[in-house]
């Protein structure tokens, strides 16, 4: 027994060496760069393959080929990967989504480029590289670990790169060559991602999907790390794979044997599964609002009767055409899904191949009469059974996305994504021996492609009702600005878990189809890396569009049937790793150069029609006659609507004067008491008491650090206080989530504009409307008067307009809502003068109009002329209030002007 525990400890260790290779080379290139290297297993199944050719194929010496792959060809890689694909990114400063999507596209694009050079098929004839014992590996291992540690901590270079990763953009300042930094940690995690493929390929799959899989399995390591520490990643890869190599000598009998023998042959797997659901803050950072190109043109109708047309030719097919396209409707269905999770709901899923697995497997397996429970169905009822039992998995991704951000969710769902992978898909007790069929009297391709059609247009009409109306618009302001859109009143976390629950049923459905097409259940058309490229092909083809889902199943499909396979996979990952070179993507691109290139020609009218055009012009109004008159830049009309008390009377450049106000009300609205906030061992908040009244304008000023972000991130609902308590009304609130409040009548403005620049001025007001406290059918058109947006802009989409007319939208769509306090954060950021003083005669309006209004404001001359009794804060305590005129000016209170 001792000699066998030896030897299973001995293996263990190597499987954990490797496993700690990989650690080193993700965590490596994420302090570096700040990227998850979704593609490192596709660059160690790439050196694995360049070792075998030059050994095997053209027969130059072990030693050579080796120093080629791992001293030229690894760092190099990584070298052209962060000069092209990455360092655009960066320079663009895009989100931790965008360069999701290029990481992965680098991977699908490897993949697939393996597949055209090398085939699809196993090797079993890689080169050795180090024997077949741990104590080389394991010595690799530590070498590695220790000269990063004493290059990290010891060398000029390791001080520039914790500069580069504690703030790039300061240490760019401060002289640092922060490209030449990411360019070296990027060829250092090559070189540790090809030294792990050339060490694994002797003793597993190496082939174009297997090995890529097998080494992302365990970035389980460096997630348990949380992406920072070495020799966390090495102990827990060592130990990972010794307990799986010690759990391999236990054989279970019973009903459960089969899974406690799976988990214990996978138990990186399931350290992925905990790690990635259960470590914080792995890459959690906020995505940034999406860029202002985001929206996906609404295609002609033209285009709609083309697809229809394109979707009809296979009724004209025979034989194996015919057969193959049978395919097609059924992975639009698939990809349907990922329309309305991650182009629609924002959420990053890739984990979609398993709900499309599932479905089919359910299917199957009630149609057989083998689901536990249950009696043998026919094939449509089997595919509902399937769908419903399917759709609430999803909360299996969406459950953990609800308040994780960034790259969180996406490691949840390829987490889920391969572990269903393993412990279902890959076992014989769940999938030996299944045949699936197909419904009664659609058994021929040529019918059960009809039937597809239909079960398709049903799909794309639930997608229709989810893009649009008032849901569509909820889950457009979610994926545009979350904070916006929980400050907006949308209920953020319910909407997630609606997002992945109609995802997995429409995957769920998109895979039943799939497997009576193919008339029997096939794990490997379910793949997790079939489901990295299913996520790249709707990303690059338009997320948010409908005919972009349906162009990718055709491209998929018809690419990998009528080429050699990988052809597909590798055009997709082209289109992925130009994110970076066109941000809105190589259809944006295109339509741009189009547009360019196209010749312009200044219009001019004839004499009869400049006549036609002075008669047809309207006369200009008179000055106070006409109601609908257009307001200027930076104006605003508050003639009209509620709250037109004392906005008159102001000239530009300066302060109006404060209007007349009825005396305070005796009680407030909104009240702080003993308000604590901690940010580690730092102290925010010290005991604040904070009073604001119905009708009055509350400012607080102070010093950066004192504490004026965190008391409004307290008041909001986006921070829970340590200890204190906010009262609404005499209500206690402290509890309660940013969107519930909201709804309450505590609505809140961001500093950095909280738009959704996919939907139109009118959408975002009316997104406010329908989530805000009290449900009226005019608050839209008349928040749209107040603010002189009613015009031509109204039909316009919030990208690319003015700061000015931006910061009406966000305060129509506040407004729009009918809340009782308004906290406003930094309103007059980024405003001319003129815009500051519209501003301030609509806040004015609203506070005469009974609102109660809080300002955190660094404009002095705006609080002056606005506030009612202002607030100074200094080291997280309030230290001096009472009007303006006696506060602002008081010496020591480090609000003077």
């Amino acid at each position: 027994m001792s000699s066998l525990t030896y030897d299973l400890t001995l293996a263990g260790l190597s499987v954990g060496s490797a496993a700690a290779l990989t650690g080193i080379g993700l965590i490596v290139t994420y302090r570096a760069t700040g990227v998850l290297n979704f593609a490192h297993g596709a660059i160690a199944m790439v050196c694995a393959y360049a070792l075998r050719q030059c050994v095997v194929e053209w027969g130059w010496p072990l030693w050579l080929g080796a120093a080629v792959t791992l001293l030229v060809l690894a760092p190099g890689l990584g070298v052209v990967l962060e000069r092209f694909v990455f360092r655009p990114l960066s320079v663009l400063g895009s989100d931790p989504a965008q360069t999701l999507v290029a990481s992965i596209g680098v991977f699908v694009l490897l993949v697939g480029g393996a597949a055209l050079l090398w085939g699809q098929g196993a090797r079993d004839d890689a080169p050795e590289l180090v024997p077949d014992e741990p104590w080389g590996q394991l010595a690799v291992v530590l070498v590695l670990a220790a000269g990063i540690a004493v290059v990290v901590r010891r060398t000029r270079f390791g001080r520039r790169l914790r500069a580069v990763v504690d703030d790039r953009g300061l240490a760019v300042l401060g002289g640092i060559d922060a490209d030449r930094v990411a360019a070296a940690g990027w060829a250092f995690g090559s070189f540790t991602a090809g030294l792990t493929g050339v060490l694994l390929a002797p003793y597993v799959r190496l082939d174009p999907y297997g090995l890529p899989l097998l080494v992302m399995e365990v970035v389980a390591v460096a997630v348990a790390a949380r992406m920072r520490s070495l020799p966390v990643a090495v102990v827990v890869a060592l130990g990972i794979g010794v307990a799986q190599s010690q759990l391999t000598r236990l054989h279970p009998t019973g009903w459960a044997g089969p899974l406690v023998q799976a988990a214990g042959t996978n138990l990186f797997v399931v350290a992925l599964l905990v790690a990635a659901l259960v470590v914080p803050g792995v890459g959690a950072r906020d995505a940034l609002p999406r860029p202002a190109g985001a929206r996906v043109p609404t295609p002609p109708p033209g285009a709609w009767i083309v697809a229809g047309v394109l979707f009809l030719l296979p009724l004209g097919l025979a034989g194996r055409d015919l057969h193959t396209s049978v395919q097609v409707p059924a992975l639009a269905v698939i990809l349907l899904s990922l329309v309305v999770v991650t182009g629609r709901g924002g959420q990053i899923s890739l984990g979609q191949a398993a709900y499309a697995g599932l479905g089919a497997l359910f299917t199957a397996l009630l149609a057989a009469g083998r689901f536990p429970g249950l009696p043998r169905l026919p094939e449509p009822a089997a595919l509902a059974v399937a769908v419903v039992l399917v759709a609430p998995l999803g909360l299996l991704t969406g459950w953990p996305a609800i308040g994780r951000r960034g790259l969180a969710p996406a490691l949840a769902t390829f987490a889920v994504g391969v572990g269903v992978s393993r412990f279902v898909f890959a076992q014989p007790y769940a999938t030996a021996g299944l045949s699936l069929g197909r419904p009664a009297g659609f058994d021929g391709d040529r019918a059960y492609y009809v039937l597809e059609l239909l079960l398709l247009a049903a799909a794309l009409t639930a997608v229709h009702a989810l893009r649009r109306g008032r849901t569509g618009r909820a889950l457009a302001a979610m994926r545009d600005h979350e904070a916006g859109a929980q400050a907006a009143g949308v209920r953020v976390p319910s909407l997630k878990l609606l997002a992945f629950v109609a995802g997995a049923a429409l995957a769920a459905l998109g895979g039943g189809m799939l497997g009576m097409g193919l008339r029997a259940f096939d794990a490997a058309a379910y793949d997790p890396v079939r489901g990295l490229l299913w996520f790249a092909a709707v990303v690059v083809l338009g997320a948010d569009s409908t005919l972009g889902a349906l162009a990718a199943a055709a491209l998929l499909v018809g690419l990998d049937a009528g080429t050699r396979g990988g052809v597909a996979a590798a055009l997709i990952g082209v289109l992925a790793v130009l994110v970076g070179r066109f941000p809105g993507g190589p259809h944006q691109a295109l339509r741009t150069t189009a547009d360019r290139l196209r010749p312009r020609r200044a219009a001019t009218l004839t004499p009869t029609g400049t006549a036609a055009r002075d008669l047809l012009r309207p006369r200009p109004a008179k000055p106070g006659r006409s109601r609908g008159a257009p307001v200027p830049a930076g104006a605003t009309r508050v003639s009209e609507g509620r709250g037109a008390t004392g906005a008159a009377g102001a000239t530009p450049g300066t302060p109006p004067a404060r209007a007349t106000r009825p005396p305070s009300p005796a009680s407030p609205l909104l009240t702080t008491r003993r308000l604590y906030a901690r940010y580690g061992g730092f102290t925010a908040l010290d005991g604040v008491d904070l009073e604001v009244f119905p009708g009055r304008v509350t400012a607080v000023v102070g010093p950066n650090g004192a504490g004026k972000s965190t008391l409004f991130h307290c008041l909001a609902g986006t921070l829970r206080p340590a200890r204190g308590a906010v009262l609404l009304a005499g209500r206690d609130i402290t509890a309660l989530p940013a969107h519930a409040r909201t709804r309450l009548g505590v609505a809140r403005s961001f500093q950095q504009l909280a738009v959704f620049p996919s939907l139109t001025v009118a959408e975002n007001v009316r997104v406010g409307a329908e989530q805000g406290r009290v449900a009226d059918p005019g608050a839209v058109e008349r928040t749209l008067r107040l603010l002189g947006l009613d015009g031509p802009v109204r039909a316009r989409h919030a990208a690319g307009l003015p700061t000015g007319t931006l910061r009406r939208v966000e305060l129509a769509r506040i407004l729009a809502g009918a809340p009782r306090v308004l906290l406003l954060d930094e309103p007059a950021a980024g405003l001319d003068t003129a815009e500051v003083n519209a501003l301030a005669r609509v806040l004015r309006a609203l506070a005469a109009d009974g609102t109660a209004l809080l300002v955190v404001e660094h404009d002095l001359d705006l609080v002056a002329g606005l506030a009612d009794v202002v607030h100074v804060m200094a080291a997280g305590r309030i230290v001096a209030s009472g009007p303006p005129g006696r506060v602002l000016d008081a010496p020591g209170t480090g609000a003077g002007r």
